[in-house]
């Protein structure tokens, strides 16, 4: 039985080491676990300071010009994350209400209640 990890992709658990890659034979792919640790390790957090994680509902907290577009996100529409990036500005992936998929950052939204 291997000690490496499941494909984070299929969740193989025939992953074998190659240098410092895991590789996955099932689906092929291939990725650093270091790397995949710290993009697990990401730490953003709302307007008030409140941590937010993937699947998280958000209210926007301020109006919001759509860049290259004359449409405005409004105070209380809400989101859902879908992922949370490491990115120095628009972190998080959510699926806006009424707009669509969109990237926001996070300083600008807050976790909403429920």
């Amino acid at each position: 039985m291997s000690t490496h990890p499941p494909c984070p992709q299929c969740d193989s658990l025939y992953v074998y080491h190659d240098q410092n890659q895991l590789l996955c034979p099932e689906c092929g792919y291939e990725w650093n676990p270091e790397e995949l640790l710290a993009q697990e390790s990401i730490i953003v957090s709302d307007a008030n300071g409140t941590a937010l994680a993937e699947g998280d509902k958000v209210t926007v907290v301020k109006d919001l010009k759509v860049k290259g577009s004359s449409m405005v996100i409004k105070v209380g529409t809400k989101a859902w994350i879908r992922r949370i990036l490491d990115k120095k500005d628009h972190e998080l992936d959510c699926k806006v209400d009424g707009v669509g998929e969109m990237m926001v950052t996070a300083r600008f939204v807050k976790k909403a209640c429920g």
